[in-house]
């Protein structure tokens, strides 16, 4: 494979793949501040709920880094304000919370400052580790859903860029490629912002994926003339009775699969799930600026004065799912009852 990797620690700082200026440039930024942390993740030059709790962690173990002082007192003070304020980039994306507090908790019992300085590193390079893993074990038993020259559709980019690697909703087809087990992918443009005619289909032609790249406003029409065998979608959060946020236009496209018979499946690593939102309707939404919607690019394509409603994400309902894919196997719509069970026994 040919895909870089998203989000890498470099010691004193962090070094990510600018998706903001794909596919026109492969740049990678170094950022040496939270606070080149924190607009790196609000503007989306790092997305992807994966790479953004990834971003976030490796931020959190810089400011811990740059702290000066061995009062460790201070320095859990310091972590924390940090913490809420890299929180604050993303209101959406569990990951990002989850790591911060995963980081902050790996520090509880540090004896000095220099031990909790380490053990925040460690952790962080630890969580995208593990992210590689995960994603690598979604993505076999996603392809298992599959059978040889399927047709599968998704939207936005929950690919090996919006994670460690491999991603959550396209493992399943960098996994492909990499065995000749041929897949066809339907790839819809996703706004706002174009994320998958921008990012998924210059991914997946890195690994040599055979996609077609279609607008959100052609699904329901692809489905029909095109024969999709499945839609498969990554999440940025999901509530304890399956209700899924992912990019805007997936709950549309749940909807449209229910009317033609395709199955449904949200592929997604268990730190996605937050079982303290008992439904769908309690997950943040965040929208985000007119000017994504009234441009393209630095060009504008409506009038100025244009009132604009841009949420960036919406939310599926559980019923319109056919399965959540984990790094732990497939939780089938029929089982969704027993997702709060996860957390206790860690088993499916």
């Amino acid at each position: 494979m040919a895909i870089p990797r998203s989000v890498e620690w470099k010691e004193d700082s962090i070094k990510i793949l600018n998706q903001q200026l794909i596919p026109n440039s492969v740049e990678f930024l170094t950022l040496e501040t939270i606070e080149d942390v924190w607009d790196a993740i609000k503007t989306l030059k790092v997305r992807g709920a994966p790479a953004i709790g990834i971003a976030a962690a490796f931020g959190l173990a810089l400011a811990g880094s740059k702290f000066e002082g061995e009062d460790l007192q201070e320095f859990h003070t310091h972590i924390r304000e940090k913490s809420l304020y890299l929180a604050s980039s993303r209101p959406t994306a569990v990951n990002l919370t989850w790591a911060l507090h995963r980081l902050q908790n790996k520090i509880e019992h540090a004896a000095s400052v220099n031990e909790a300085k380490t053990n925040l590193v460690h952790e962080a390079i630890l969580i995208s580790v593990e992210d590689e893993n995960i994603c690598y074990n979604i993505g076999q038993h996603a392809l298992s859903l599959f059978n040889k020259n399927d047709s599968v559709m998704t939207i936005c980019n929950a690919g090996s860029i919006a994670t460690a690697y491999y991603g959550t909703a396209l493992a399943p087809f960098h996994l492909a490629a990499e065995v000749d087990f041929p897949i066809h992918v339907f790839a819809c443009e996703t706004r706002p912002l174009l994320q998958g005619a921008r990012l998924t289909t210059w991914e997946l032609l890195q690994s040599g994926v055979n996609v077609t790249l279609i607008t959100d406003s052609m699904a329901a029409h692809t489905m029909k003339k095109k024969k999709v065998d499945a839609v498969i979608v990554g999440a940025d959060r999901i509530s304890a009775n399956g209700d899924t946020a992912n990019k805007i236009g997936t709950y549309g496209l749940a909807i449209l699969a229910k009317q033609h018979g395709i199955p449904f499946y949200v592929a997604a690593p268990l730190s996605t799930f937050d079982i303290s939102l008992k439904n769908g309707d309690e997950i943040p939404i965040e929208e985000r600026k007119e000017e994504e919607i009234l441009k393209v690019g630095h060009e504008w394509v409506a009038p100025k004065n244009t009132s604009v409603y841009n949420p960036a994400f919406d939310v599926t309902p559980a019923e319109l799912i056919s399965g959540i894919i984990t790094e732990q196997g497939i939780i089938h719509g029929t089982e969704f009852d027993k997702i709060p069970d996860l957390f206790t026994t860690k088993s499916l």
